[in-house]
């Protein structure tokens, strides 16, 4: 017994004696104490927290050379190859780390919202969440400064381009077709539901070299990486119905959204300005599949809507009405994988198909159009240090379109474009500092149907002034092929690639729960289409000497602070811009263009209501459109637009919502523009009327319903 305490007390004897002490400061580059800091040997649970003053001390039973691991929020983590019997009192000065939260970030051109925004000024709610929005990405995005809400149209027109000069990309892959199917002076929407998409990233100019194909603006939707549960989503609408379902397995998870849409019931009840024969209809759907690898995630997009309509709507150049009968089937397939392999690399590939047809009947004429576009993308890069990363790639892009024109009297006629076309790029980002920050790119293009090659570089810079403020600036080149509506006559003319310059200056001021952003901007348009007849036509005379330019200031305030439960934000924007360019004989401002617009959007929750309601008030100045009875052209200005739409949602449990909406509460008579009779009535007179709004008001009703475990999981993201 004696023998065995003997041998317990040498065991112990042994094991204290064999402790070694670690200790010393952890000081920062100007000698200042970094307290909270981690300090450990690597491999190991010995280790400690520095004290205020940057002081350290522990007992370790290592020996000989191991790794100290000093590791702080703030700063790059230290790690080094010490003799633990030798460590003692030593100083270790940690770097400021470039990559903390609070460095700085290029911020010129680009609006992000997503929980993996840097600087985020929308979040995922509130693209669904804004009143006037009725779920729709680009309405909600029409709320931020830099665009204009072309209430005729619907679609997205940025810092005084048009809609075309936008393109938009899901998961990094284009989408050749964003947009559902419209005819003249009746606006259309996204394809696109919020209800697979994590995060935005809108760039109102100045973009990364990754992308090109537009002359103005990218949208940029990425959608989830992960569902967080297994759930069925149930809604129940005036306009329709829709279903969605999410199924999640260990390493993979599969995500189904349909909606079926018919306007007759509502339409019978709400007056229209619309002469229907038979109302909007739409069935459709997306999934997203998605399977995570040990290094990397693929997924697997695919989205698909048929719509069809049929209204006869007045025309000043025609005694009856011109019937439009429209059939459009539209299905979009992507697929992704990002991934890191080797010592560090990422890797980001995909590939996209869009089919598109549509089927329109203008009275007794017959046009039948079709679309296919594909892309595939590589992309590769590396992070050689938390100051330097570096990345290319290269895209291909395929389209091929094709129109038949049949009056189904004497003329039947072709028209379409095979174009191939393939770009490469490289940027780096150089952090200098937190503080300093450059991206610079250049972007290289060869169009085989166009038989040109484009190079484009771009550039942006960042300096953080404060702990909450910084100056950013991005310039850029950028072209784009001519629309469709020009270059399907390719076959009778030669066109190049329209061309513009940007160049932005950014000031953001963020913290807590606040943001304001000023931007100034210049761009500057060159080799845009202009032809020689009063409609485009397969024998007007084009070419590419058209020009133009847009200048303005936007301002953006958003603020959780001034109130418990209420949030706002305030967006303004000015711009001066004046195109030579269609048919235009001088230089003039264009008819989408407001020179002023503002937009207050305010969200304020009730408690005690279980109810979340929301206003957003929409006002743009008169928009210019050209009168034929006067003799200066585009001498004329619409009335002021304004619109004040109100939504309210009210909790019936946590997973069942009732949801009403309507836009324009105050019945504001809202006008767009004029169409113009193309000859003089007997007087002399040029006959015209107006291009008003399908409906004074829309009423929007729904009633939704989550079944979940997660009993606090709910739709209120997705209204």
């Amino acid at each position: 017994m004696k023998t065995r305490i003997t041998f317990i007390l040498l065991l112990l004897s042994t094991f204290t004696f064999a402790q070694n002490i670690i200790s010393g400061k952890v000081l920062d580059q100007k000698g200042k104490p970094v307290a909270g800091a981690n300090i450990y040997i690597d491999g190991t649970y010995d280790g400690a927290t520095s004290s205020e003053t940057g002081d350290f001390s522990f007992e370790t039973s290592s020996t000989g050379n191991q790794f100290l691991v000093v590791s702080f929020l703030l700063f790059e983590t230290f790690k080094k190859e010490i003799d633990v019997t030798n460590f003692k009192d030593q100083t270790v000065k940690l770097r400021e780390n470039v990559n903390a939260l609070d460095a700085v970030v290029i911020t010129a051109g680009t609006l992000e919202s997503g929980d993996k925004a840097r600087v985020s000024v929308l979040k995922p709610l509130d693209i669904v969440t804004t009143a006037g929005s009725a779920g729709n990405i680009v309405a909600a995005l029409q709320t931020l400064p830099g665009t204009q809400s072309v209430g005729e149209d619907g679609r997205l027109f940025v810092r005084g381009g048009e809609a075309s000069e936008t393109q938009t990309f899901v998961d990094g892959i284009r989408v050749a077709q964003p947009y559902g199917a419209t005819t003249n002076n009746l606006p259309t929407r996204s394809r696109f539901s919020p209800f697979l998409f994590s995060g935005i990233a809108f760039s109102t100019g100045g973009y990364s070299a990754e992308y090109g194909e537009a002359l103005s603006s990218v949208l940029l939707l990425n959608t989830q990486d992960e569902p967080d549960h297994n759930k069925t989503d149930i809604g129940l609408m005036t306009v329709g119905l829709s279903l969605g379902n999410t199924q999640k397995w260990t390493k993979s998870s599969l995500s189904v959204n349909m909606a079926y849409i018919n306007l007759a019931p509502y339409q019978a009840v709400i007056p229209q300005n619309v002469d229907w024969n038979n109302p909007y209809q739409s069935l459709g759907g997306e999934t997203v599949y998605r399977y995570n690898f040990t290094n990397g995630i693929f997924k697997l997009y695919a989205a698909f809507d048929s719509e069809k309509f049929d209204l006869n709507q007045k025309n000043i150049n025609f005694e009856n009405p011109v019937r439009t009968d429209l059939n459009n089937n539209n299905f979009y397939l992507n697929s992704s994988y990002k991934g890191t392999f080797g010592t560090g690399w990422q890797l980001t590939t995909g590939i996209s198909y869009g089919y598109s047809k549509n089927k329109t009947k203008y009275d007794i004429n017959d046009i039948n159009a079709d679309e296919n576009a594909a892309q595939l993308k590589l992309k590769l890069g590396k992070k050689f240090s938390n100051y330097f990363k570096l990345s290319f790639g290269t895209d291909y892009f395929i389209t091929k379109y094709n129109e038949n024109f049949n009056d189904n009297i004497s003329i039947n006629v072709d028209n379409g474009y095979d174009s191939n076309i393939f770009a490469a790029y490289t940027e780096a980002d150089i952090l200098f500092s937190k503080k300093l920050a450059m991206k610079v790119g250049l972007r290289y293009s060869n169009n085989s149907l166009l038989d040109e090659n484009n190079i484009a570089p771009r550039a942006s810079l960042a300096y953080k002034v404060s702990k909450s403020s910084q100056f950013s600036f991005a310039y850029g080149d950028f072209s784009q092929t001519p629309v469709v509506d020009y270059i399907k006559y390719s076959k009778y003319h030669q066109f190049e690639s329209e061309k513009a310059q940007h160049y932005i200056l950014n000031y953001q001021f963020t913290q807590p729960g606040q943001t304001f952003r000023a931007e100034a901007y210049y761009k500057d348009y060159s080799n845009l289409v202009q032809y020689n007849t009063r409609d485009i036509q397969y024998n007007s005379v084009f070419n590419n000497n058209g020009k133009g330019y847009a200048k303005g200031l936007d301002l953006f305030w958003r603020d959780s602070n001034l109130y418990k439960n209420l949030e706002y934000w305030i967006s303004y924007s000015y711009i001066d811009s004046e195109r030579q360019y269609k048919n235009f004989p001088t230089m003039a401002t264009p008819s989408f263009i407001a020179n002023h617009t503002l937009s207050v959007v305010t969200k304020y929750f009730i408690t005690d209501w279980k109810s979340q309601i929301g206003f957003t008030n929409s006002y743009s100045s008169g928009r210019p459109y050209n009168d034929p009875n006067q003799t200066q052209f585009m001498n004329g200005k619409t009335k002021s637009y304004n619109s004040l739409s109100f939504n309210w949602a009210y909790l019936l449990t946590t997973q069942k919502i009732l949801y009403f909406s309507v836009s324009n509460i105050l019945g504001t008579q809202n006008i767009f523009g004029y169409d113009y009779a193309k000859l003089p009535d007997p007087n002399g007179v040029y006959q015209r009327q107006a291009i008003t709004p399908t409906a004074d008001r829309f009423f929007f009703v729904g009633f939704f319903w989550t079944i979940s475990q997660n009993k606090n999981e709910n739709q209120l993201k997705n209204l």
